[in-house]
Formats: C-alpha cells, sequence, structure tokens
C-alpha cells in the first residue's frame, strides 16, 4: 500500500506551518537578540549552542534512527512493548550514563587543575540529557505521524523559549548567560511534557528485553550517529575555526548573525520537506519498491524546483537587506554571510530529494563516508580560505562542502532510486529567474536605501515576475494551485 498525496500533503502543511510559525519566532528573537548582545556575547552563545548540538547528536545513540526505520506499524501490545523497551528506554538509559560519565570527568579534572568553567557550559551540560529526551519521543510522534501534535508542541516550545530568553536578558542581565539560563527552563518544561507522554503510550518491561534487537538498532544506527556528528561538525566547525585563527569571539558573533538567519531557510526548506517526505518514501519503499519512490519524487520536484529556486533568488540579492532590516546596520557586515547561506539552503534540499536513497538501501557506511568527505574538505578549505577571506572564507568552505557531498550522494545512489526534475521544469525555472533577475538589476538602478525600502520594494520587483513567468509559462502549476484558490473563495464566500 503507497502513500496517498492527500495523506502527505496533509503532514507537509502541518509540519511547514509549524516551521513558519518556528521561524516567525526567530524573526522576532533574532533582531532583539542582535541588538541587545553585542557581536562578543552573540558569539559566546552561537559558540556553546555549537557544542551542545555536537552533544545531543552523540548522546542519542543513534536511537532516533532506528525508531524512524524499525517502528512496529500494525504491531500489536506485546510487539509494542518489545519496540519501547529495546528502541527507547534501552538506549535513553545508555545515554544518561554516558552523560553521567562525561560529567563526573568534567568535575574531576575541574577539581584536579583549578580551572573553571561558564555558567553557560553548565547550562548546556545539564540541558543535554533532556533535549536527548525530547527528541527521542518527538521521534517517535513523527514516525507514528502524528503531526497534529509535532505541530503544536514544536511551535510552544519555541515560543516559550523565546518569551523566557528575552525575559531573561531584559530582566537580568544582556548576557549570553541569562539566554541561556531562558532556554533552560524551557527545555524543563518540555521534557516534563514529553515526560508524560511517554509515560501513558510507551511502556517498558524487563521481560521485553532483547540483546538481538538492540544489537541490530546499534548496527543500524552507529554510522549514522557518526554521520550526524559529523553534520553538526560541517555546520559548527566554521565558528570553531573561526575562533581558532582570529581569536576573537567578535569574528564568531559576525558570522553567527548570518548562520543563524540562514538556519531559519534551512528549517523551513530542509526540515519540513524531509519531515513529511522521509517516513513516507521509507513505507513506500518497503511496499512498492524503487519505483514507487521515484513516482513520489516526481510529484514533489516541480514544486520544490520553483519553490527552491525563487526563494534562492530573492536571498541572494536582497540577503543583506534582510540582515539590515532585522538586526540594524551595525549588523551589516553579517549580510554577505547570510546570502550565500540561505541560497545554499535554497537550493540543497532539491538536491538532497533527487539523489534521496541511501538509507533505504541501508548504506549507511556510504553516508557516513560521504560526510567525512565533506567535514575534511570543508576544515582544509578552512586553513585556506578564512585568512584569505576572513568570514567569507568560512561561508565559501560551507557551501563548496556542502555542494559536494550532496552531489556526490546522488551520483552513488542506485539509479533506480535517482530522480531529477524534468526538462520543462528546469527551463521555465531558468526562465522564470532571468526575469527575476532583471527585477534585481533595476532594484540597484533604482539607488534606494538599504534595509526595508530595498527589501520590499525589491522583493516585489523580483518575486513578482518570477511568480507569473511561472504560472505563464507552466500549465500544471497552475492546476495545482487552482483546487487551492478554489477552496479560499469557498471559505471567503466569493461568487464563483
Amino acid at each position: 500500500m503507497g502513500t496517498s498525496p492527500t495523506g502527505l500533503g496533509r503532514h507537509y502543511l502541518r509540519y511547514s506551518t509549524a516551521n513558519v510559525l518556528v521561524m516567525l519566532a526567530g524573526l522576532v528573537s533574532f533582531p532583539l537578540l542582535t541588538r541587545l548582545l553585542d557581536n562578543t556575547q552573540y558569539g559566546i552563545l552561537g559558540y556553546y549552542e555549537t557544542w551542545v548540538l555536537m552533544a545531543v547528536a552523540i548522546a542519542k545513540l543513534g536511537a532516533q534512527h532506528s525508531i524512524q526505520r524499525f517502528y512496529p506499524h500494525g504491531g500489536d501490545e506485546a510487539r509494542m512493548r518489545s519496540f519501547a523497551t529495546n528502541l527507547f528506554y534501552l538506549p535513553m538509559l545508555g545515554s544518561l550514563v554516558l552523560w553521567a560519565f562525561v560529567g563526573a570527568a568534567v568535575v574531576v579534572h575541574g577539581y584536579a587543575t583549578g580551572e573553571g568553567h561558564s555558567p553557560v557550559y553548565w547550562m548546556a551540560l545539564v540541558m543535554t540529557p533532556m533535549l536527548v529526551y525530547s527528541g527521542l519521543v518527538e521521534t517517535v510522534l513523527r514516525v507514528t505521524e502524528q503531526s497534529r501534535m509535532v505541530m503544536l508542541v514544536r511551535v510552544a516550545s519555541r515560543w516559550l523559549q523565546l518569551a523566557l530568553m528575552l525575559g531573561a536578558v531584559l530582566l537580568v542581565q544582556h548576557t549570553a548567560a541569562a539566554a541561556y539560563g531562558g532556554r533552560l527552563l524551557a527545555v524543563v518544561v518540555g521534557t516534563v511534557f514529553f515526560a508524560a507522554w511517554a509515560y501513558r503510550n510507551l511502556s517498558f518491561a524487563r521481560r521485553a528485553v532483547d540483546a538481538g534487537e538492540v544489537r541490530q538498532s546499534f548496527a543500524f544506527g552507529m554510522p549514522l550517529v557518526a554521520t550526524e556528528i559529523l553534520a553538526v561538525a560541517l555546520v559548527s566547525i566554521d565558528r570553531i575555526m573561526l575562533r581558532s585563527l582570529s581569536g576573537d569571539f567578535a569574528v564568531v558573533g559576525i558570522y553567527s548573525v548570518g548562520a543563524a538567519l540562514a538556519m531559519q531557510v534551512h528549517m523551513f526548506m530542509n526540515l519540513t520537506v524531509f519531515e513529511s517526505f522521509t517516513p513516507a518514501a521509507t513505507r513506500v519503499y518497503v511496499t512498492d519498491g524503487a519505483a514507487a519512490v521515484r513516482a513520489l519524487k516526481r510529484t514533489m520536484l516541480m514544486p520544490m524546483t520553483y519553490a527552491s529556486v525563487g526563494v534562492a533568488l530573492l536571498l541572494s540579492c536582497l540577503g543583506t537587506d534582510l540582515i539590515i532590516a532585522l538586526s540594524g546596520q551595525g549588523k551589516a557586515a553579517s549580510g554577505p554571510v547570510f546570502a550565500l547561506m540561505g541560497t545554499m539552503h535554497s537550493l540543497l534540499p532539491l538536491v538532497l530529494i533527487c539523489g534521496f536513497g541511501l538509507v533505504l538501501e541501508k548504506r549507511t557506511n556510504t553516508v557516513l563516508l560521504l560526510m567525512c568527505g565533506a567535514v575534511l574538505v570543508n576544515t582544509l578549505l578552512n586553513w585556506w580560505w578564512i585568512p584569505a577571506f576572513g568570514v567569507m572564507g568560512a561561508a565559501y568552505a560551507t557551501l563548496a562542502s556542502s555542494a559536494a557531498s550532496s552531489t556526490a550522494a546522488c551520483l552513488l545512489v542506485d539509479p533506480a532510486l535517482r530522480q531529477f526534475p524534468d526538462r520543462r521544469t528546469l527551463l521555465t525555472a531558468l526562465a522564470a529567474a532571468a526575469l527575476g533577475a532583471g527585477g534585481a538589476w533595476a532594484t540597484h538602478r533604482l539607488g534606494l536605501n538599504p534595509g526595508w525600502q530595498r527589501l520590499m520594494l525589491g522583493g516585489m520587483l523580483i518575486g513578482v515576475p518570477y511568480l507569473l513567468a511561472l504560472l505563464a509559462l507552466d500549465p500544471r502549476l497552475r492546476a495545482l494551485i487552482r483546487p487551492t484558490l478554489k477552496a479560499v473563495e469557498q471559505r471567503v464566500g466569493v461568487p464563483g
């Protein structure tokens, strides 16, 4: 049994709605935090966030991947209890043991050497197991296609985090420590909610412990753990190397401002797509084979190509103006970083969908090797380009390494799973982008003020011709959006 387009579209709509609302919270917090915190404090915030991401990736022990791949759809009560025991609770227990060992080692080392750590460090350490637990519960919710609950919890937790972080910064102190304290409190509230849900829905039983099932989980998941760690490193190595090579947190802050806003693009363009696509593609591959996966890809690639190219065009032309509009002229140095990395995050999911399939084939070692290569290329290019180009050198290195890895994945996947956009879609997107580029040229010729003025008028001069060209040249797009327009007309009572 395949996945219906209606079901996939419903989950995509919910995840996209959630991510838009999360992005909105980011767009609220971004200008406020970048104005309230100087480059040094913002750099500290980004620096420790990097290590938290790395710690969570390690501490999950691959359980999130095994949960997604081996969830017993349609299983009876005994099978569900075995799943919860061996693929949820035991990996979480292992994560807690690992965390306790690391924490004890840090305390002993500090006592022996007399070297202390900042409050942000200790809050990050305390936060790590709670983030691991919440992440595993959310994975179960996504695998069981409870997209409505995922949407509500994700939005509520993000806005709570926003309120507590900003409240701490405004009322306590304009420092990274205050901001992180607010985030820690929000994580505690979220963990309590997830624990209550797991208590009702995931049962542990000692008699259900199965060493073979645990070994299968680790064999599948551990290469993906290493891949996830390397993926975090790929995103984070730029900040670490900027700090190492420059010795200045302010430089890290300049990069972090642009990269943080670019991650909002990644959240909407990448996470939304794969949260809805990956579970559906996995089921389709198991039940109907590779041809059905390619058919599923074809239904996505036409609108996804148009959306990716359009967003990339807007960000490449107006990325710096968006930074100035949100954070003020003082953060203008971060604009080129955001423009480049935002453009990358707009186009990257398109390439990843085309080459998606290595995990379906259980070629997790190949995925790991690709990520190793990407991190190696990124590190080497950072050593070369950061001294030569400064902050932009780190952005160039991320772009080059990510492009190389995603292209290699397309080439290595089984051709039976590989699917590119059709020729008509590509040509239409290029023609529309050419018209949009004409709008960008006109925007610069008008001599508008950087920031909101150029952003608003330039967005119309670029986006409107691009969209009109797509609608005029591709009747498939018109047919795709016509039911949505009719539904809107019926809701507002527009006569037909």
